[in-house]
């Protein structure tokens, strides 16, 4: 089965708001900063909007499994760009490039969870160590911008050869 965009999200800097989740929107362009209207406190005051950090994707599957585990979370909810269907999450690896609607990104690593991820309804205070735990390489996939391009809702998703 062919992978697709199942759903991209993007937040933008509002004044006295968290970045989580991030909203769905039709289609973006994306440049080699990232998808255009989305903003990043942490990538931009303690990464230095380092490139590799551009676009962080994950996948249906992953979202669906973590579901079945008790939480109810939604694509866009753990502050991911891109939520792609049709692929094996545990298929991703750093360095493979995809090809997407007209935008080309290469994997750079798996993103880590942070306590910021307890303004979801339901994580708060008082779930937030065991939602860390469980999330430990779940929370989805940096990746840098090779060629920027536009990209839609249910665009393909390919593995560059």
């Amino acid at each position: 089965m062919n992978s697709r965009i199942l759903q991209i999200n993007i937040k933008p800097n509002t004044r006295g708001e968290r970045g989580l989740p991030k909203k769905p929107v039709d289609n973006v362009f994306i440049s080699k900063s990232g998808l255009d209207g989305d903003h990043n406190n942490f990538r931009l005051n303690k990464k230095n909007n380092d490139p590799d950090m551009a676009i962080l994707l994950i996948t249906k599957d992953i979202i669906a499994e973590l579901n079945k585990e008790g939480w109810p979370i939604s694509p866009g909810d753990l502050g991911e760009n891109l939520t792609i269907k049709y692929l094996k999450y545990e298929s991703i690896k750093p360095g493979q490039i995809f090809n997407i609607g007209s935008a080309k990104i290469e994997i750079s690593f798996i993103c880590d969870p942070c306590t910021n991820l307890k303004v979801l309804p339901y994580v708060g205070d008082e779930k937030i160590n065991d939602f860390i735990k469980i999330m430990m390489n779940r929370r989805g996939w940096y990746s840098r911008v090779l060629k920027p391009g536009k990209v839609s809702k249910n665009d393909k998703v390919s593995l560059s050869k």
